[in-house]
């Protein structure tokens, strides 16, 4: 068992860490949300269960329309993807934008490697990579980069550490106009005070006419402080900090988006790693939460990430196929994508099916959470897609893990434990607006899930 599930079924307070961190089924890092066709897109680096130091070699995507029921959809690019990089550690922080259809993935490899751009016609990929080398080749501080698109339709990409940089992109975004520039406000001058605070991390943004650009502030711990300017390229003026350093987190990591009338900035800690030890390693959950501004466009001072809860935009619909693998919380569970085979004979495998993530490595006391489910239509019976080794129960709880018992589900072992059937049950009519818990009861290693429906009174 991995220390991230061990971690996990030691136990975390669902009531009390609802909301943060949002991703439990993996260690994420370095958030790089984007909104497109009115869903949030977050791309993250992602820590290995094992991980000492920083050992990265994919980069995941998790989508979310309520921001706080979240659907993992497992590897969208890897370091595999860059035939040009020369090893299988590096996979850093990330950030993808679209343009006139197509979608452009920045990532930095570290030790001077550079940054690199993968280009593909969906947001979930297959991305690949159009121009077989490093876009960007500066030196040592090239990681950490930030796209961004101004009004004007010119694109800019910043990126550093410990200094900040940029330079123009051109309209096909895998080109670049002329020189990489280092910003002169962000210098740290020897014998002059360092006003900005500049570590890492940049993100660039523009509201109401104004530029904005947080990053990672002071090492270590790091906060996250941020800039304003008339210009997307500075000068710039420091405004403060969204959220102070905390000694419980090393790192910290702005992604900030505007989302459904309201503005999040995504960061992360370490919560999930602390709760077996004390020990630091690189090992990151990521955390999201509103901000705020003044009247003058200055953001409101956050407190920490422990302190900090989310909002649910609207309702889930139970009454349609539900993945899994979209949850608010979890414990003691993980998430991979498996491949299913057409079956020639019962010893052997044809050709590749489909390719679906499921929940996996569930235990007996593992649950899944769903927030906000819009039970409206009532409920009679539920659907569940599962493939069976060894069998066990799914009971179907509401509003809390001990909560009403709404029905339970037995799942039949099967000698064919990768072949996914459905299994129905009765369930106890409810209406109004739920939480959903899923808890599992059993032994050994249980089956995997992939996806559940309710079916109306």
């Amino acid at each position: 068992m991995s220390l991230l599930i061990i971690a996990l079924c030691l136990g975390v307070n669902s009531q009390v860490h609802a909301q943060n961190p949002i991703i439990q089924t993996k260690y994420t890092a370095d958030p790089a949300p984007m909104v497109y066709n009115d869903t949030v897109f977050l791309y993250t680096s992602h820590d290995e269960d094992d991980a000492l130091g920083f050992k990265m070699q994919d980069w995941l995507l998790y989508i979310s329309t309520d921001m706080v029921n979240w659907t993992d959809h497992g590897v969208v690019a890897s370091l595999k993807d860059f035939k040009w990089v020369p090893y299988d550690n590096g996979a850093w922080a990330p950030q993808c934008i679209e343009r006139n259809g197509q979608f452009y993935f920045y990532c930095p490899m570290p030790n001077g490697i550079g940054i690199g751009v993968l280009v593909a016609d969906s947001p979930y990929g297959p991305f690949t990579d159009p121009i077989g080398k490093a876009l960007i080749k500066n030196g040592p501080q090239d990681i950490d980069p930030s796209v961004f698109i101004d009004d004007d339709g010119q694109a800019y990409l910043y990126w550093g550490n410990p200094e900040l940089w940029y330079v123009k992109l051109n309209e096909d975004m895998i080109t670049v106009e002329g020189e990489p520039t280092r910003m002169a406000d962000f210098v740290k001058v020897k014998g002059e005070k360092d006003v900005f605070h500049y570590q890492e991390g940049p993100w660039a943004w523009k509201r109401n006419g104004k530029y904005y650009m947080a990053y990672a502030s002071a090492c270590c711990p790091e906060g996250i402080g941020y800039a304003m300017s008339n210009s997307p390229t500075g000068p710039w003026v420091f405004k403060g900090m969204i959220m102070e350093g905390d000694q419980r987190s090393s790192g910290n990591h702005p992604g900030i988006i505007d989302y459904k009338g309201n503005s999040y900035v995504f960061g992360f800690n370490y919560d999930i790693l602390k709760q077996t030890m004390s020990k630091h390693y690189e090992r990151r959950s990521i955390c999201v939460t509103k901000i705020v501004y003044d009247k003058d466009g200055e953001i409101i001072k956050l407190p920490w990430w422990g302190e900090t809860k989310n909002t649910q935009i609207g309702v889930l619909n139970p009454y349609i196929k539900n993945e899994a693998e979209t949850m608010a919380f979890s414990e003691g569970l993980n998430t991979k994508k498996v491949i299913e085979w057409e079956r020639n004979v019962s010893w052997n495998r044809g050709k590749k099916m489909a390719e679906r993530v499921v929940v996996t490595s569930i235990h007996n006391g593992d649950y899944i959470k769903v927030q906000g489910v819009d039970f409206s239509k009532g409920i009679s019976s539920v659907q569940v897609c599962v493939a069976a080794l060894y069998g066990g129960k799914i009971e179907i709880h509401a509003d809390k893990i001990d909560g009403p018992i709404l029905g339970l589900v037995d799942i039949t072992a099967s000698a064919e434990g990768d072949i996914y059937k459905t299994a129905t049950a009765t369930v106890k009519n409810i209406k109004g607006v739920h939480d959903l818990y899923f808890v599992f009861k059993g032994e050994k290693d249980l089956f995997n899930f992939d996806w559940w429906k309710l079916n109306g009174k």
